[in-house]
This record gives C-alpha cells, structure tokens and sequence, in this order.
C-alpha cells in the first residue's frame, strides 16, 4: 500500500510538472485595435489600459477588456508636438515631445494634460522617458552644451531639472540616443541604464544620483548604427539591439547580452537574425530566457536569451510591451495592435 501511494503522488506530481510545462513560443496573433494616421513610436502598460502618444499631437489610452481607444490631440501654441515617449507613476501619466522646444505633459486636472517642463535652444531633442516610483523619474536626450541632456523629477513629475554636465559622464560629440521606442531608458530598483548612440550604456545606482559609463561592442558601422534599444530582466542580465534604420538588412554589430549589471557585454547572434530591431523586452514569467524584438523589419523571438532567434511575423511596429508572457501591445505607422503569442 505504501509504494502504491507512494507511485500516486509521483504520478500526481508529474502531472503538474506538465501542466505547468512553459513551451516557446512558434507564432503570434495580430489584431489591430487602432489604425488611423499616426506614428506612434511610445506605449506604456497602465492599469488596466495602454496609454500611447504621437505625432500630430496625438495621444490617448486603450482599453485592455474591451480593446475600446480613446484619444485626444496636445497643441502648444500652434504647434502640434511629437511625441515620441510615455510614462507612467501609477498615478499620472506623462509624455515627452522630441525636439525644439521640448515640451513634458503630466495628467492635470479635469483630465487635461499640464505642461510641467519646456526646454527650448538648438539641439534640444529628447528621446525616452521612465520612472523609479512615484515621486522619481528621469528623462534623456541628446547631447547639448557637451553632454547628454537628462532631467529628473524628485516630487511625482510636477517640477523637472536637469543634471549639470560635471556631474554625468564626460559627453562625446553628437552623442544622443535613437527616439525610436522609448526603450532607451532601464530601471530595476534604484538603478537604471541609459543606452545611447554612441555604443555607451550610463549606468546609475542610486537613481541618477553618481553615474558610471560602459562600453558596448555595438559601434563603428555609421551615425545611424548603434544601440535602438535595452531590457533588463532583472540587475545582472540585460539585453541590447539596434543595428542601422538605413540598411535594415544588416545583422552585424547589432546585438549584445550582460550577466553582470551592464559592465561587459557580448555580442550574440552575430551576422544572423534578427536584423534591425528598433525594440526589444524580454518575455515576463520566463526566468529571463525569452525575449520578442520588433521594428519594422518584423518580429523576431528568442527562446535561448538571444543566442538564436526565429522570425514569427513580418508585420512591422516600432515599439512593445507585454501584460502577461503571452499578451502584448504594439504600435508602430498608423496602428496600435494585440499581439498573442502561442
């Protein structure tokens, strides 16, 4: 009788293991839920909806039940901005505007957008947007005065200042980051990455505070080749993928993986796919092993943390973000869309 429960609770036990077996992913379901004419390059999970900002002044949220899209349009002046990044506190939502001037909205009251920073002069273009918690966030931009432009705000986004240059790493000329996804910016905890075009990943511990720099492996190959975009699964692993927006077919220098905190980084895939990727997010739930790239090339999935990839769709988006390990929003010209991966 003993072996006989004994034999049971195995076969119970692997039952579960079963169930519960996670298998990777071999294709993925698109469905549009907005398609007007609008680039949208900024998405952001919310509770319970993805808020997203554009061109023309674009901006709104979609519904994650019932896929409903509301949306309104941001002028200043006459000027309809660009916006090309989104965030979020939990509270507020928040959206940056690229170039001059550089216009940061909060949510306001009676459920208008306030305008909390302007920053006007040449050279003035801001690229990503994120946040520690509820009351700290940062945001980057390209390089004015001798050093990348990056603002901070310490009381939930109401007033933003930006760092003096003796206190960030020393700039290199024309050193920026690619407005291409909002996925420039990196936090885990109290730390945080910034990947710019120049093949430098600045690396902070203490929420902007002192910074470090690092190097990686994604240079040389031109001024519109470089790093698009980074993840991290968590303070150690972090991925990076870029490549040239102008010969999307080139698949060299344009992927990189760290297991210590961004320090060192590898090149992975070297010479095969993915090509150009202007996104990458690693797949939540999968013990960092999985990550889904998109640009408008395609969408490309790995299940061996970017060792090898397979194309699961060529439908094109600049940007992603996942709800769970199976669902995720995208956006890209003129569309937002659900995407289910099986």
């Amino acid at each position: 009788m003993k072996k006989l429960v004994v034999a049971i609770c195995a076969l119970a036990l692997f039952a579960c293991e079963q169930k519960n077996e996670v298998k990777p992913f071999t294709s993925v379901v698109v469905k549009d839920v907005y398609t007007k004419n609008v680039s949208i390059r900024a998405i952001e999970v919310l509770d319970g909806s993805v808020g997203f900002a554009g061109n023309n002044g674009v901006f709104g949220s979609v519904d994650l039940k019932t896929n409903k899209v509301i949306t309104n349009v941001q002028k200043y002046d006459t000027i309809l901005p660009e916006f090309r990044a989104v965030g979020t506190t939990g509270a507020d939502f928040f959206m940056l505007s690229v170039t001059n001037p550089a216009l940061l909205y909060k949510t306001g009251e009676n459920g208008k957008m306030e305008l909390v920073y302007t920053e006007k002069g040449d050279g003035v273009f801001y690229d990503a947007i994120n946040f520690w918690n509820s009351k700290e966030g940062i945001a980057v931009g390209d390089s004015v005065d001798g050093c990348l432009s990056v603002i901070v705000t310490r009381d939930g986004g109401n007033s933003w200042n930006k760092i003096a240059c003796n206190n960030l790493p020393e700039g290199i000329a024309g050193e920026g980051a690619f407005a291409a996804s909002n996925t420039n910016i990196k936090i885990v905890g109290d730390k945080t990455w910034i990947a710019t075009t120049k093949g430098r990943v600045f690396y902070s511990a203490d929420k902007g505070t002192t910074w470090d720099v690092f190097s990686v492996p994604m240079t040389g190959l031109g001024e519109t080749h470089g790093i698009f975009s980074l993840d991290f699964y968590n303070e150690n692993l972090g991925f990076a993928i870029g490549g040239d927006f102008t010969k999307p077919e080139q698949n060299i220098k344009n992927k990189a993986i760290t297991t210590d905190g961004g320090v060192t980084w590898s090149l992975v895939a070297d010479g095969k796919e993915p090509d150009y990727k202007s996104c990458v997010q690693f797949v939540p739930e999968r013990n960092g092993n999985e990550l889904v790239a998109v640009g408008f090339t395609g969408i490309a999935y790995s299940s061996d943390k970017g060792q090898t990839w397979k194309e699961l769709s060529k439908e094109g988006f600049y940007t992603i973000r996942f709800v769970n390990d199976t669902l995720a929003y995208a956006a890209g010209k003129d569309r937002i869309s659900k995407l289910i991966f099986k």
